[in-house]
């Protein structure tokens, strides 16, 4: 289930907003150059689908969004929670992190929660099938895919080396409430 919790970055119990609706969603994200957006699911594609089947039955929408962004590489990421490296994998994204061009996301499974760290507050968004998520570049930010990753997500890049983190160093992260805590668009 798609959620948004804005928390002020000094108290990570209480959420000052909390909202399922995705176009409430939008609406406080895009002040900030965040793009949210609900894409119809394509329910022919099976779990285990490979990326060129994935990439094909989304071929328009990111089309559409090469086009608009001027993305030059497009692949598909997908976990499940017998992968033998899921610690490690999900532990690289925990630490807030920024990048030089925008982080675009659209889950075509599962799920996963995004965390912006944006003018003192922090937006968490989880994501589920079927939202597309970009965080713009230079945004501070961290990503949880929970202890047991299980999804599918198609990522949009300008630059063709793809995913390249600047780490911050902050603590921040730790300081928030984890997947666990928040799957299934769960209140804090």
């Amino acid at each position: 289930m798609s959620f948004l919790h804005i928390y002020h970055e000094a108290d990570g119990e209480q959420p000052i907003v909390s909202t399922h609706e995705g176009e409430r969603i939008a609406a406080e994200l895009a002040p900030h150059g965040v793009r949210f957006e609900r894409w119809s699911i394509r329910p022919d594609v099976a779990a285990d689908a490979d990326q060129d089947t994935v990439l094909t039955a989304y071929a328009a929408d990111v089309e559409r969004l090469k086009q608009e962004a001027g993305f030059a590489a497009v692949d598909v990421i997908g976990l499940t929670p017998g992968h033998p490296d899921k610690v490690s994998l999900r532990e690289k994204f925990l630490d807030e992190h920024r990048h030089s061009e925008d982080e675009v996301r659209f889950f075509v499974r599962g799920e996963g929660i995004f965390y912006l760290h944006i003018d003192q507050r922090i937006y968490v968004i989880g994501c589920a099938a079927g939202d597309l998520m970009s965080v713009p570049a230079g945004t501070s930010h961290w990503f949880d895919m929970g202890p047991e990753p299980d999804f599918t997500a198609i990522r949009l890049f300008t630059n063709q080396e793809g995913w390249i983190a600047n780490m911050t160093g902050s603590p921040i992260a730790s300081r928030f409430p984890r997947f666990e805590a928040l799957a299934g668009g769960a209140a804090p």
